[in-house]
């Protein structure tokens, strides 16, 4: 494999690591302020990844095939949608700020279902990440290199706090901040694994990748949709997690935009 193609399938998870890293320096509970604005921010980089570095290519490249334009978007949007929605409601996992957990019942700690919670909408983004660099690497004038790293870029800004939102809230239910950090760093693991999947499977099927980037989309608005916003805009300061959403959206954008 690549040497290029492996630093930038691993910058995402260098995210999540250096943000986990975070609870070092942590002394006591994560400000919930700073706890919102991190949520809003990662919903922000999602969604703008979504619409500029997946569907609008899927859009593009549907074109460039004699495709009609907004069936691959359409499809694999909602393929995308419906697979994380099997796989919400089959892995048992606990949000943050939720006391009732998800999926199918299973004896487990708060602390593992928590970590089963942010690695479960770590595989969108890893799917994200591989679908770019497949189309990157098959030399889609749709897709540069650059614009691939630009996304791997940008989920590794995001996965920055999502790290430090799973390992602080670990170290505040008693987890000791070695642990915090190594389960933190564990549940972006999850990410070049789905990234290398799909890569081999976009190669593979070269006429399906339309449906590939527009399937990464679907999946990424669901985490956004389903968990972050909610997240976000519970309780007190939700205006700071809309400031955060603007932030995040506007980040990605200039980084697609300019490096794409």
């Amino acid at each position: 494999m690549d040497i290029g193609l492996v630093v930038g399938l691993m910058i995402p998870f260098t995210g999540t690591t250096l943000g986990s890293a975070m609870v070092f320096f942590m002394k006591n509970q994560l400000n919930k302020k700073l706890e919102k604005l991190l949520l809003g921010f990662a919903a922000g980089v999602m969604i703008a990844a979504s619409m500029w570095s997946l569907l609008i290519p899927s859009i593009d490249m549907a074109t460039e095939q004699g495709k009609i334009a907004w069936v691959p978007a359409t499809v694999g949007f909602l393929l995308g949608m419906a697979f994380l929605l099997l796989l919400d409601s089959i892995i048992p996992h606990l949000h943050i700020e939720s006391r009732q957990p998800e999926g199918i019942k299973a004896k487990m700690k708060k602390t593992t279902m928590m970590v089963f919670a942010v690695t479960l909408h770590n595989v969108p983004e890893g799917m994200a990440v591989g679908v770019t660099f497949a189309g990157a690497l098959l030399g889609d004038s749709q897709i540069t290199m650059a614009g691939a790293m630009s996304l791997a870029l940008g989920i590794a800004i995001q996965n920055f706090p999502e790290g430090a939102i799973i390992s602080m809230p670990l170290k505040s239910e008693g987890m000791s901040k070695r642990r915090a950090f190594v389960y933190g760093t564990l549940s972006g693991l999850v990410e070049p694994v789905a990234a290398v999947l799909t890569i081999f499977l976009a190669q593979m099927i070269v006429p399906l990748l339309p449906y590939f980037l527009a399937f990464a989309a679907g999946a990424m608005i669901y985490v956004v949709v389903e968990e972050l916003i909610p997240e976000s805009q519970e309780g007190e300061h939700s205006n700071i997690s809309t400031i955060g959403v603007a932030a995040g959206f506007v980040i990605m954008m200039i980084l697609d935009v300019a490096l794409g």
